[in-house]
């Protein structure tokens, strides 16, 4: 019985070390420029809610930045600032 409790313990250590992390959840701020007029955070918004993994994006023409939360398994830094790039609004993490 002890062998088999062991024999369990083991398969079932191997078992959790063997599983891939989960994706994390990530938040960042881009700075983005070129934003002139007020409908100029919806179209920011917009592209960055086409890329995959973007599960809310906010976007301030005040401030010239977006909040972009995102599943880094999916997205990353990358795609984030092309999509926003290729709307016309080319954008950088803030730092």
């Amino acid at each position: 019985m002890g062998k088999l409790l062991a024999c369990a313990a083991i398969a079932t250590s191997l078992l959790a070390s063997s599983t891939p992390s989960l994706a994390a959840e990530k938040t960042i701020t881009l700075a983005v420029e070129n934003m002139y007029c007020a409908d100029c955070p919806f179209i920011v918004r917009k592209s960055l809610e086409a890329v995959p993994g973007v599960s809310r994006a906010a976007v301030s023409y005040k401030e010239k930045t977006a909040v972009v939360t995102y599943d880094d398994s999916r997205a990353g830094v990358a795609a984030l600032t092309h999509a926003t790039t290729q709307a016309g609004y080319p954008s950088a993490p803030r730092s």
